[in-house]
């Protein structure tokens, strides 16, 4: 089951998506009393039913799945091996000067609630921040089930689906502060959306195709199957001491063919519109504003 969130009369609305993408049916339709968002939602575990009447999508405004996460996105950064090359070669990467290629274990970050902006919204440039903006296409987890110590085996088991995330990042800020967090964490530098698809709707999360474009130019063509770290390893990893909540986004790393990878780098002006899609979770455009 797709579901989206929609600004509707002066709130934020979790709805159910039909399979065409087209129609949609409010969550409180299908259950009575409800008048949480999408996290309230998948905290109760339950699944619904498919709904009888449905209503156009066209003209409503559509927000990210999950419009305001309870806690920071996790992110984890140098998950595919082409990518962690290409970055560890562009002059961006602190941690290159060890000779580090592929990280030991996982890298950890987050961006704030407050960088998350939904499918169609835009990416403010920050042109007085910042001239090497880029964009990372990646598959992002949305936790069901809460955790602490959960085991790889176990892991999946707390997914309750599945979302896109664009990781849009400043690189002259991630590199003059050596860290990722400020350059990742601009406000709308999380482009979410557009739909949260169930974990049993998408199947393998193993062997999604990952694509990105930039002005209609295939950049970033990959599959997660090329991930460093797989999902059950990250959720293991973040959950060591760590409990995992109902509605945590887990951005899972982007692979090769980000704008500092390419010689000479290839940033994101105003006006340049970014589209990605993933396998069985439809299409996150967003456009840098002018």
């Amino acid at each position: 089951m797709r579901f989206a969130t929609l600004m509707g009369e002066g709130r934020a609305e979790p709805v159910i998506v039909a399979s065409d993408g087209k129609h949609f049916c409010a969550v409180s339709a299908t259950k009575p009393g409800f008048a949480g968002d999408l996290v309230d939602h998948i905290a109760t575990g339950e699944r619904l039913r498919e709904p009888e009447q449905w209503t156009a999508l066209e003209g409503r405004t559509l927000l990210a799945p999950i419009p305001r996460p309870r806690r920071n996105v996790f992110c984890v950064g140098k998950n595919y091996h082409e990518h962690a090359k290409e970055f560890a070669q562009s002059g961006f990467d602190t941690s290159a000067a060890s000779g580090e290629l592929s990280p030991e274990f996982p890298v950890v970050f987050t961006k704030p609630f407050t960088a998350v902006v939904g499918d169609r919204a835009p990416v403010h440039a920050f042109e007085d921040l910042t001239r090497q903006l880029d964009y990372e296409a990646e598959l992002a987890v949305i936790i069901g089930k809460p955790g602490r110590g959960i085991s790889k085996e176990r892991a999946l088991e707390h997914v309750w689906g599945y979302t896109i995330v664009n990781d849009v990042t400043a690189r002259d800020l991630q590199q003059r502060h050596r860290q990722w967090f400020i350059g990742k964490s601009l406000d709308t530098f999380c482009p979410m959306g557009p739909w949260a698809v169930t974990a049993d709707e998408v199947g393998d999360p193993a062997n999604l195709d990952v694509k990105c474009w930039v002005n209609g130019e295939l950049r970033q063509n990959a599959n997660t199957r090329d991930l460093i770290f797989d999902i059950p390893t990250i959720i293991a990893t973040l959950s060591a001491g760590l409990t995992l909540q109902p509605g945590d986004v887990i951005a899972t790393g982007t692979p090769a063919g980000v704008g500092i990878g390419m010689k000479p780098p290839r940033f994101l002006q105003p006006g340049d519109t970014v589209t990605i899609t993933i396998d069985k979770l439809g299409t996150l455009t967003n456009t840098i504003a002018q």
